[in-house]
């Protein structure tokens, strides 16, 4: 059966609202949560970038069972390896096992802060594979010496490691990723529905084991629930037009503002054409068919916009999760 999340939208709501809508969305009965892990919105219109590393802390002392993840951290600029395999080993104690620590090689947008510049991808994805590896090694809770490539690492020791390990899914978008970080990772996410990729990860991964291991491949659709289909278009417009420009666009923009200008021709029914906007459950539905026909286990919806939030967790979550799993039932 697959799992219905919701996702804690870091650049669309405050920290204090996170929190909260976390609590709702245990309680309305999501089966996990994500939450983004943004030093800027994609567009100003959305508003927000807290911290996530603090909001998921608090959010770990708020619910009692929802499974959590971050999606996805770069382990690799803005945020040395070491830094986040203690952020990790902190947050799993503090969530009793429920963290799930999300990596991907992340986007100009929120690592260019730091002024070490943006690399091309075969150095992001070197720099990934190597903090994994770092991460990894820490989480045994040995003391670590490395004089890696892109990573000094000195007498680093983690002091407060979980009973539970930190499960570690990973992004990909393609084959040449997935045959990289799949011996590293113990769960993937990816962005789009296809099938091929997911049972190479899957073949990758029986291979590197030596045996067929049940492995999570989680998803995220944006929805633009509404009373009113009119508003929701044109709140998705407003605050989601940059998820139209695709993975190469979206990683290499460095601000809002290029955001923005990027958008600018994209049109309300453009956006309304890509994501399910309206109250009508069924297109919802329809959206998340062809990511569980491509063998995704785990599935989070983006409900767009922090105006509508409270009263989407209150009304429409429910019969929405009802609906999701009707459809998934035998």
């Amino acid at each position: 059966m697959t799992r219905f999340g919701y996702t804690l939208m870091t650049e669309q709501s405050g920290p204090r609202e996170l929190v909260r809508y976390a609590v709702a969305a245990e309680e309305v009965g999501f089966d996990f949560a994500v939450m983004s892990d943004h030093y800027f919105p994609w567009l100003a219109e959305q508003g927000h970038a807290p911290n996530a590393w603090t909001v998921l802390g608090a959010v770990a002392q708020a619910t009692r069972r929802i499974p959590l993840m971050t999606y996805v951290t770069c382990p690799t600029i803005r945020y040395h390896p070491v830094l986040v395999a203690q952020q990790a080993a902190t947050l799993q104690i503090l969530a009793e096992g429920r963290f799930t620590l999300g990596l991907g090689s992340g986007e100009n947008l929120n690592e260019h802060v730091v002024g070490q510049g943006w690399p091309a991808l075969a150095e992001r994805h070197d720099r990934l594979r190597e903090a994994m590896q770092i991460i990894r090694e820490l989480h045994t809770g040995r003391t670590v010496e490395r004089q890696g490539r892109w990573y000094q690492v000195d007498s680093a020791k983690i002091w407060d490691l979980p009973e539970q390990p930190v499960p570690i899914a990973v992004a990909v978008s393609g084959s040449r990723s997935v045959d990289r970080f799949a011996p590293l990772a113990d769960e993937v996410v990816t962005t789009s529905p296809d099938a091929d990729l997911v049972e190479h990860w899957h073949r990758t991964r029986e291979r590197v084991l030596g045996e067929a291991v049940p492995a999570r491949v989680t998803g995220q659709i944006p929805i633009s629930w509404d009373t009113d289909r009119e508003t929701a278009v044109r709140r998705a417009h407003e605050q989601f037009r940059w998820s139209l420009g695709g993975w190469p666009v979206n990683s290499n923009l460095p601000t809002p503002e290029a955001f923005s200008a990027a958008t600018g021709t994209v049109r309300p029914e453009d956006v309304a054409g890509q994501i399910p906007c309206g109250p009508d459950l069924d297109a919802i539905v329809a959206a998340v068919r062809p990511y569980q026909e491509a063998g995704f286990t785990d599935i989070a919806l983006v409900q767009i916009g922090d105006e509508r939030q409270e009263e989407f967790l209150a009304k429409t979550a429910g019969p929405l999760l009802e609906a999701l799993r009707a459809a998934d039932s035998p």
